[in-house]
């Protein structure tokens, strides 16, 4: 299968001028690359930053641990489980896996359908202001993922619809600039808030358009 690179827009924050990006269709090794060579210290270096500034524990990145090789490699082949990622100059920006084929709606005017649910997404640490990176590098890198996701769940005939339990640090994020529906701490997710979005809301979501 060739790989689709759809062009995007990111804000530069310290210009404030739109650049041109790629959203990639797929998770290539030039993505995993850019995380063991460029996320993975700049991880490292953003946790002595919170250390250092007394940032409690709890506030520090819960996705540090993640394994984006082992991730990958775990769903090699499986067409349930598509995944994307953003290109811009250069460097990977973010990265996302999907799961179509398991999870269903909860939100009761939909309960039982089917959605795209995001197992995992994660926006580069340059670009995420909770790691006290002043100014982040670029915006926009987590609506163009959460386009994609509706996106796809059209493609598979699910009407736009998604789901994902997000981590605290993106509670915000996908009540407010996504629009999504904040059902509240799921006991079976470690007690991670779980989102649903309706018909409806993805298409407020791409009417009002993926901006930074």
């Amino acid at each position: 299968m060739s790989l689709k690179k759809t062009p995007v827009w990111l804000l530069d924050v310290k210009r404030q001028e739109a650049v041109p990006a790629e959203l990639w269709d797929a998770i290539t090794e030039q993505q995993l690359a850019d995380w063991e060579a460029l996320w993975k210290p700049a991880l490292a270096e953003a946790i002595q930053r919170l250390h250092r500034a007394r940032v409690p524990y709890t506030q520090w990145p819960q996705s540090s641990h993640w394994d984006w090789r082992d991730k990958i490699a775990g769903i090699q082949g499986l067409l349930a489980n598509p995944s994307f990622s953003v290109m811009c100059e250069g460097a990977t920006q973010g990265m996302m896996i999907l799961e179509t084929l398991r999870h269903r709606c909860r939100i009761e005017a939909q309960k039982g359908k089917n959605l795209a649910y995001v197992k995992y997404v994660e926006n580069a640490p340059w670009n995420r202001k909770e790691l006290l990176v002043d100014p982040p590098t670029y915006r926009g890198v987590g609506s163009i993922l959460v386009r994609a996701a509706i996106e796809k769940s059209m493609a598979e005939g699910f009407k736009g619809r998604i789901g994902l339990h997000a981590l605290p640090q993106a509670n915000s994020f996908y009540a407010n600039t996504c629009g999504m529906t904040d059902l509240g701490p799921d006991s079976n997710d470690l007690n991670m808030h779980y989102f649903e979005m309706t018909t409806e809301q993805s298409e407020e979501f791409i009417a009002k358009g993926a901006k930074p």
